[in-house]
Formats: C-alpha cells, structure tokens, sequence
C-alpha cells in the first residue's frame, strides 16, 4: 500500500486541521506515494528509534513528537542530524501527529481520562469552536495522595512528583489533565473549578504561582503520553482487518524517556 492511503485513513480519524496554531502535523520525512509494509508507531524519533526501525524494516513511522522541530540550517553530520540522515538513506518515511491527538474527542486526552476514571468531562481550554485541548472532570473524593498514586500505577512510573506546601493532602474531586507539558493552562483549569492539575514539565516558579492561586499538581512527567503507542497500533490494526491491508503493524519497545529516579 502507499504511504498516503494510510496517512488519509488516519487523517480522516485525527484531521490536521484540530492541531493548535503554530504545531507540526502531517508528513515530514518522506513521499506520500512510498509503498509501506511495516509501519511502527512511536511517541519520539530518536536514535534508538531508528536503530529500531532499520532493524525491523520499518517503511513509515507515526510518532506524536517530531524529529524536526525547529527550522534546520544544515543537515552535515552531527548527532542530531544523524537521526535525519538515516531515515533518509534508510527511506523511512516520518508522519507526525502532535496536538491533534491532544485535542481529538476520544483521542489521547480522554484515554487519560479512561484510565484514571476521569468523568463527565469538559475542555479544558478551547483551541476552536467546540474543540479543546486537556480536559476537567469529575474523580471519586480521595486524598491528594491516593490520586497521585493511582497516577503513578495507571502509569507504571517510579515517582511522581506533587506540587504542594507542607505535605498537604487534601481530599480532591474535580481534576484537570493535559499530557504533555500543560502548565500554561493552568489558569483555566483553576476558572473551570478544578482542585488538582495533572500535567508534565511543571516549572519551579509555576508551581509556586499555581499554588497561591490555590491549584494543587501531579506532574507524573512528558512521558506518559507514550499511551500513544498502544492506542494507535491498535486503530491502525482495526483498520487494515477493515481494509484488508497486508501491513504489519509495530510498537517502538525503544526507551526514549530521558529521566529517571533514584
């Protein structure tokens, strides 16, 4: 099959067009007309993935982060590009999908959700007109705490970190969640009535502002989005059963989290 019927079947499922101002999505390595038997999904391109990938016979990759995410002055030989380099000359097609899949109704956002038995949702904050990025909800009433460890397990992490003073832990019912690095956002998920905000990457000075404006924080880290794997091989797999697509279908076993806790 061509690269393109895969990416169309995709792209009617997640559109483009749901991607906030400014994000990458769509092809950014490679021809649209490639014949593609092994496609493997991803969260990162990084070298241990493409190692991975040139082992497997990888035709197309889809990966949520892009490898090409500031504009390029060269592509001569460094670590960095070397990562560019061999998808190129192992003709490995690249497709991104970035905060589409953030902000897709049923997309990664509302897996969270799922998985942490976040309900009766809402956006957290609005990217267009019925559309929204993260969202905010209803969880059983429990102790700060005993959500951050539901977090650390759904997850399968070795911390978790809690923006709080003095060892708080408050009973907590209303939630907001946005993978990735979501603190910007955390304005609106005070104005939305949420008591506890679970995002990645929070800063040391946000912190600080989010806890006197009364928000408290789980930051489980970037990586969890890695769900993305799964959920995606898998909506690939029902499509070509659909379609009857002679494709195989991988997850990159690749670890590309870049932090860990003694």
């Amino acid at each position: 099959m061509k690269a393109s019927e895969l990416i169309a079947r995709y792209e009617a499922f997640c559109p483009q067009e749901l991607s906030m101002e400014g994000d990458i999505s769509g092809l950014q390595i490679g021809s649209p007309n490639q014949e593609v038997e092994t496609v493997m999904v991803t969260l990162d391109v990084r070298e241990n993935t493409v190692a991975e990938a040139i082992k497997e016979g990888v035709d197309l990759i889809i990966t949520k982060h892009a490898p090409i995410f500031r504009p390029l002055k060269d592509l001569t030989a460094s670590p960095q590009t070397d990562i560019l380099l061999d998808l190129v000359k192992h003709n490995i097609a690249v497709y991104v999908s970035h905060t589409n899949i953030d902000v897709l109704e049923g997309g990664l956002n509302d897996w969270f959700c799922e998985l942490l038995e976040i309900k009766d949702t809402e956006y957290l904050t609005a990217t267009a007109d019925g559309q929204g990025i993260g969202r905010v909800g209803q969880v059983e009433k429990q102790r700060l705490e005993d959500l951050a460890l539901k977090v650390k397990s759904a997850f399968a992490l070795d911390a978790v970190r809690l923006v709080r003073y003095d060892k708080d832990n408050p009973l907590v019912s209303r939630v907001a969640i946005c993978g990735g690095s979501g603190q910007s956002f955390y304005k609106d998920a005070l104005s939305k009535g949420a008591q506890v905000l679970i995002t990645g990457d929070i800063y040391y000075h946000t912190g600080q502002e989010m806890l006197t404006n009364g928000l408290l924080a789980i930051d489980p880290g970037h990586h969890i989005e890695v769900l993305f794997i799964e959920k995606i091989a898998e909506q690939i797999r029902i499509w070509a059963k659909e379609e009857n697509w002679q494709l195989e279908v991988l997850e990159s076993k690749a670890t590309t989290n870049p932090f860990d806790h003694l």
